[in-house]
């Protein structure tokens, strides 16, 4: 009787233990007076934006500002050469000087030939009158005083062709010509170049059109070891594209006054070019997914997954496109803990003005 009792108890004191351990299993697993979920901490940064840049580098040619080669205007024998390679000369100054005997004396016959043309005016005019000379004759006279001058003034330019002259301040070039020698205006005289500024011809690339304008800045450097970086500035763009090169031209200037540089030296020429603004992240603040990359902002307290586009990589940082706005708070700190939605305690950065800030979650 007594082992009959004992089997039917048990079955009771089963049902009451599973009892005891469901409840305390719900009782665990239930938050504690509704708490919320705790906010993760993460470091922020307000959002700066900055210019994309672009840089170009490009081998230019340079040239003298002005550059001539020197020719008689007439034919005739050298009588003088008054220069040496690498003179600096002045505007007007003597450079070749040919026989000039007869233009002399073509210049001194016209002279005779306008004065006695004046005196026969002159005569004309003063008998005018009395009627003795017709009108017609005293208007043929004034023509051959006007004719007699520009005789003259054509013998005088016939002189001056004889002597050749520097048309601006700058070097004269070597030259072959020696008195004694018959020259003609196809003969080179020598080279004359304005070198106290130079003009550096370079090629850039062709989606740079529109980018590279008239004032922009560059830097110009020789390729002898000890040069030094000059600045220079561009003065004309080229308004076509070469089909083959896919480029096109664009000439910046260099001053020259100290004499160092000469015409034909080439110069490793950089070109940074300012483009639109854009928002300016930490590389590390970009996260990628199956739509592209991301980052993640602080919004009234919560953590939001924001697209954007990477324009440009500028050393450890990117510059990038989406819908953001100066000052908008940008998590740079504990990424890998964000979700969309979810609570964030944050503090500033220290490149940002240190810890000076916390939020809490919500505020």
């Amino acid at each position: 009787m007594i082992e009959v009792h004992r089997n039917c108890r048990l079955p009771g004191l089963a049902v009451a233990c599973a009892a005891l351990l469901l409840a305390a299993c719900g009782d665990a697993d239930a938050p504690a007076g509704g708490a919320r979920q705790a906010a993760v901490r993460v470091i922020a940064a307000p959002l700066a934006f900055d210019s994309a840049r672009t840089r170009v580098e490009a081998v230019g040619t340079s040239r003298a500002l002005r550059s001539i080669e020197l020719h008689p205007a007439a034919s005739g024998e050298v009588v003088a050469v008054n220069f040496e390679p690498g003179l600096r000369v002045s505007k007007g100054d003597l450079l070749v000087e040919l026989d000039s005997r007869n233009e002399r004396l073509a210049v001194d016959l016209a002279r005779v030939r306008l004065a006695d043309a004046r005196r026969l005016f002159n005569r004309y005019e003063r008998t005018g009158s009395s009627g003795a000379v017709l009108p017609t004759e005293i208007d043929a006279a004034a023509t051959q005083v006007e004719a007699a001058r520009i005789e003259l003034d054509r013998a005088q330019v016939a002189l001056d062709d004889r002597f050749i002259r520097a048309p601006f301040d700058g070097f004269v070039d070597y030259t072959e010509v020696d008195p004694g020698d018959r020259i003609n205006p196809e003969t080179v005289i020598t080279i004359l170049d304005d070198r106290s500024t130079l003009l550096v011809s370079f090629e850039v690339p062709e989606f740079m059109v529109g980018e590279l304008e008239i004032g922009d800045t560059v830097e110009l450097t020789a390729w002898n070891r000890s040069a030094e970086p000059l600045s220079g500035e561009i003065v004309e763009v080229g308004s076509r594209i070469d089909p083959a090169s896919r480029t096109f031209t664009a000439r910046a200037t260099v001053d020259n006054r100290s004499d160092s540089l000469r015409p034909g030296m080439s110069f490793r020429v950089s070109v940074e070019v300012e483009g639109r603004e854009y928002a300016v992240v930490a590389e590390t603040a970009v996260q990628w997914g199956a739509d592209g990359a991301y980052v993640w902002l602080i919004q009234n307290g919560v953590a939001r997954r924001t697209p954007v586009r990477i324009v440009q990589r500028q050393q450890g940082r990117a510059l990038v496109e989406g819908e953001l706005a100066v000052d908008d708070l940008l998590v740079v700190e504990g990424l890998q803990r964000m979700r969309d939605g979810v609570a964030v305690e944050f503090s500033l950065a220290a490149n940002r003005g240190g810890t000076a800030r916390r939020s809490e979650a919500g505020d």
